[in-house]
């Protein structure tokens, strides 16, 4: 089982927090803001305590209050402040880092009153994409730096997918408007468990009020086959993060061309870091790449449009 992280580097919290190390430093000697405990080559070591301080700290910092303020109010003062800030403030940066230190405290109550309070101002959309995407990506650096441990990071991932699962069970309710239409069937590949991606994709083409078939990870494709029992079309999608791996993922793609597209009308729709690894000359017309979500919306939802 995963060991909560609870001991952190001068560079551990300059990565979570943005704040450089040279500045901590500062900080730490004029103002006592934070209290190391140090190495037998003394070496500053900081406890979850202080990386949390520093992280409400850092929250007041970036939205104007003075450093000499911050440091002058007593323990109990500040994370009442930074709730407050955090809840009515608007800007991404500010929301992101909210999010990380309900990470850091395993704080269930501080990522849905954050997340209530931006609902307020935005639609799904943009909170998956300006906020939650921007957390994963910082999240995925922390994490390959060891900044924080898989335990944080399944916490907050696994958030961000109820927050997902919420909004599409809203949109299931709804009959698909466009019904005449080619089926979405989502899918990740054979070994391949990251589904943020391909969650919020069945949500953002529920939205469009198109059908989807919603069949999560790790799926051989021969499996898919049986979806031919309906007499339709079918757009099958699929976000690629870490698999098929770079010698597999061309031999997958040839693969899936000639069990489920040759001799259809079908396509084949893929997004994802793994599309580098794809040489672009040898796909069939019916395997489709996409680089953003923006221009896929454009491609298959823009009005007027029809697939």
């Amino acid at each position: 089982m995963d060991r909560v992280k609870s001991n952190f580097s001068i560079k551990n919290l300059e990565n979570l927090s943005g704040i450089k190390a040279h500045t901590l430093r500062i900080w730490e000697k004029r103002y006592n803001l934070l209290e190391p405990e140090r190495t037998d080559t003394n070496i500053r070591r900081y406890s979850l305590d202080s990386l949390r301080k520093l992280l409400n700290v850092t929250l007041l910092y970036n939205h104007g209050f003075k450093i000499s303020k911050i440091a002058s109010l007593n323990a109990d003062e500040i994370p009442k402040l930074v709730r407050s800030i955090a809840l009515k403030s608007n800007s991404e940066q500010l929301s992101i880092n909210a999010f990380k230190l309900a990470m850091i405290n395993f704080d269930y109550e501080l990522f849905d009153s954050n997340y209530e309070e931006i609902q307020q101002h935005h639609d799904f959309e943009y909170i998956f994409m300006q906020i939650f995407m921007p957390l994963m990506k910082e999240l995925g650096i922390l994490w390959q730096t060891g900044a924080i441990s898989p335990t944080h990071e399944h916490f907050i991932t696994n958030l961000v997918k109820q927050k997902i699962y919420l909004q599409t069970e809203r949109l299931q309710r709804d009959k698909a408007k466009n019904e005449d239409q080619p089926i979405f069937v989502l899918f990740l590949p054979e070994n391949e468990i990251h589904e943020l991606g391909i969650l919020y994709l069945n949500f953002l083409i529920l939205s469009k009020s198109y059908r989807t078939i919603f069949l999560g990870q790790s799926l051989q494709s021969s499996s898919l086959q049986t979806l031919y029992s309906y007499d339709t079309t079918f757009n099958f999608v699929s976000y690629l993060t870490v698999e098929p791996n770079k010698e597999e993922i061309m031999p997958f793609l040839k693969d899936f061309h000639k069990q489920l597209l040759e001799n259809q009308k079908s396509k084949l729709i893929l997004f994802g870091p793994q599309q580098v690894e794809i040489v672009k000359e040898e796909l069939p017309e019916q395997i489709e790449m996409y680089r953003s979500v923006e221009s896929f919306i454009f491609k298959y939802f823009s009005e007027g449009v029809f697939v």
